[in-house]
C-alpha cells in the first residue's frame, strides 16, 4: 500500500521558516516526479512546487518562487519543502503529491496533509 506521510507543519510567525517532509513508503518513488500542493480554508487546492525524479529541474508557483525550495533525497524516499519568509497568506494545509504528471500537474497519490499556520 502506497503511503505519503507529511510532517513539519506548525504555527509560526510571519518571516519565519519551516521545512516540510514527505516520506514515501510502499513504492519506490525515485523514478517519480513529486510535488507539493496546498489548500487554504474556503479555497481550492493549488500547486506550490514540483521536482523531477532526479532533482534536475524544479517548478514553483509565482506566489512562492524565491521563498520556497523543493528538494528530494531518493535514498530516503523523501521530498522536502523548505519555506522561508513565510507570510500569513501561506497559511494552508500542505499536501505531498506523488507520481506527479508535470504536464498536467496531477498526481496519482496524495498524503494526508500537514497544517501550516502563519500569524502576522
Amino acid at each position: 500500500q502506497v503511503q505519503l506521510v507529511e510532517s513539519g507543519g506548525g504555527l509560526v510567525q510571519a518571516g519565519d521558516s519551516l521545512r516540510l517532509s514527505c516520506a514515501a513508503s510502499g513504492r519506490a518513488f525515485s523514478n517519480d516526479d513529486m510535488g507539493w500542493f496546498r489548500q487554504a480554508p474556503g479555497k481550492e487546492r493549488e500547486f506550490v512546487a514540483a521536482i523531477r525524479w532526479n532533482g534536475d529541474r524544479t517548478y514553483y508557483s509565482t506566489s512562492v518562487k524565491g521563498r520556497f525550495t523543493i528538494s528530494r533525497d531518493n535514498a530516503k524516499n523523501t521530498v522536502y519543502l523548505h519555506m522561508n519568509s513565510l507570510k500569513p497568506e501561506d497559511t494552508a494545509v500542505y499536501y505531498c503529491a506523488g507520481d506527479l504528471s508535470i504536464a498536467t500537474m496531477s498526481p496519482n497519490y496524495w498524503g494526508q496533509g500537514t497544517q501550516v499556520t502563519v500569524s502576522s
